[in-house]
């Protein structure tokens, strides 16, 4: 068995909040951030350094990073792989040590999106510039995405992929960022590419042709059979633009249990798949996209049995029907529904429906004074929200009060003059 590792760098806080008519709010950005820490996930894609909307939460993210709040992941930022734009990044979020920084590489793209103000030497001058300005300014690692990688010819991507890793590139991000590789062209590939440059690949892959992702695992193999190191980037229920992302849970189980990858490929250690189950719900609450029937690990039917037959092996021995048990996933608990009087905790609430609610989840107080302080926090987050606001907010909230303020902070016209009209 190789030693190279496959990891997840899952990008739902940058991909998934892309997605049209969809989105999160920072405070459930960094909810999704610490649950994606707890479940082992190596690192999270959290935000775009360069938006002057999300400096607050990603400077109070990586306060949390700190204070040893969140621990194990390492957040990373998106970046336009222009040298200006990395400069830009950093006078943002000056403590930012992980990006991927992006750039169109197809003829496509190249004739089609830049129509004439970049051509292929630009392409490669402009990345290059970009890493060397990153790791002058402090960061620790390099991702550099190649967009639209699999309509780029394969001379071209070598060429792309060199120059990377001469600048100081860690891995090269593979974009099937239209969903066009299947998973037989993108093992051949992203082989080809991982042997001739020795460079770490991610696997990027949409969903256009329902194929994300057999086509994230067939790269992760194809990598890891050359010798290099894989990265799955994954998205929470596979939210992403267009038709979506690679699931996250479809990823880590296809590793873990498909007859070709157990036992023969070594997924990352840490990962604890029990936390996806909440993750996945939470997510979908966030998002407000319920969960599909047939959601593989999450939705309502991946475990139940109705057919005789079946039903009759399943209770005999679970295996006979399920290639994996529910507890492998989080599940068989039995969640209670409160049927009766309710208390909840949104913008107009008063003190005492709120000691109430933090009693139940066992949240002390010093002072009343504290008590009015944290509630005023939460009355923020449901307007933040706009939705009710959980247990984990609020107990989110209640403990680390000053960096829940700032990621609930957004300063829309800092430095932007307001025109006449609007005053």
């Amino acid at each position: 068995m190789s030693k190279r590792k496959i990891r997840i760098i899952d990008v739902t806080n940058r991909d998934g909040v892309q997605t049209s008519r969809i989105g999160l709010a920072k405070l459930e950005k960094t909810i999704i951030n610490m649950e994606l820490d707890k479940m082992g996930v190596w690192q999270s894609e959290f935000g775009f350094p360069v938006t002057r909307h999300e400096r607050n939460y990603l400077n109070a993210n990586l306060e949390l990073v700190e204070m040893g709040i969140i621990r194990r992941i390492r957040l990373s930022g998106w970046i336009r792989a222009i040298k200006d734009d990395v400069i830009k990044a950093f006078e943002k979020v000056p403590d930012i040590k992980y990006a991927n920084m992006s750039i169109s590489t197809s003829k496509q793209m190249i004739k089609g999106k830049f129509r004439g103000k970049m051509g292929w030497e630009d392409i490669i001058e402009n990345m290059t510039s970009a890493v060397k300005t990153g790791q002058d300014l402090g960061l620790s690692a390099i991702g550099v995405n190649a967009e639209d990688a699999s309509r780029t010819s394969l001379p071209k991507l070598l060429r792309f992929a060199s120059a990377a890793r001469d600048a100081g590139a860690d891995r090269l991000r593979y974009c099937d960022t239209l969903g066009f590789d299947d998973p037989f062209s993108i093992y051949e590939r992203v082989g080809t590419i991982a042997r001739e440059t020795g460079m770490d690949i991610e696997l990027h892959c949409h969903n256009d042709l329902g194929m994300a992702v057999a086509c994230t695992v067939a790269g992760s193999k194809a990598a890891v059979d050359a010798g290099v190191n894989a990265y799955m980037n994954t998205t929470i229920n596979g939210i992403g633009e267009r038709t979506g992302n690679a699931d996250l849970a479809s990823c880590i189980l296809a590793i873990k249990k498909s007859s070709g990858f157990k036992d023969n490929y070594k997924l990352d250690s840490r990962i604890d798949l029990k936390r996806i189950w909440k993750l996945a719900n939470y997510a979908s609450r966030c998002f407000e996209i319920p969960i599909p029937i047939s959601q593989v690990a999450i939705g309502e039917n991946a475990f139940a049995h109705e057919s005789g037959i079946h039903v009759d092996g399943a209770l005999k021995d679970h295996r006979n029907y399920e290639l994996y048990n529910h507890d492998e996933v989080g599940r068989g608990h039995v969640e209670e529904i409160e049927t009766g009087r309710q208390i909840t905790t949104g913008e107009y609430s008063g003190i005492k429906g709120f000691k109430n609610m933090t009693g139940r989840y066992k949240i002390r107080f010093k002072s009343d004074e504290e008590a009015r302080d944290i509630l005023e926090a939460v009355r923020y987050a449901n307007v933040h929200t706009q939705k009710p606001v959980t247990e984990d907010e609020i107990m989110f909230i209640a403990k680390y009060p000053n960096q829940a303020k700032k990621i609930m902070t957004v300063i829309p016209w800092d430095g932007v003059t307001v025109p006449e009209m609007m005053r």
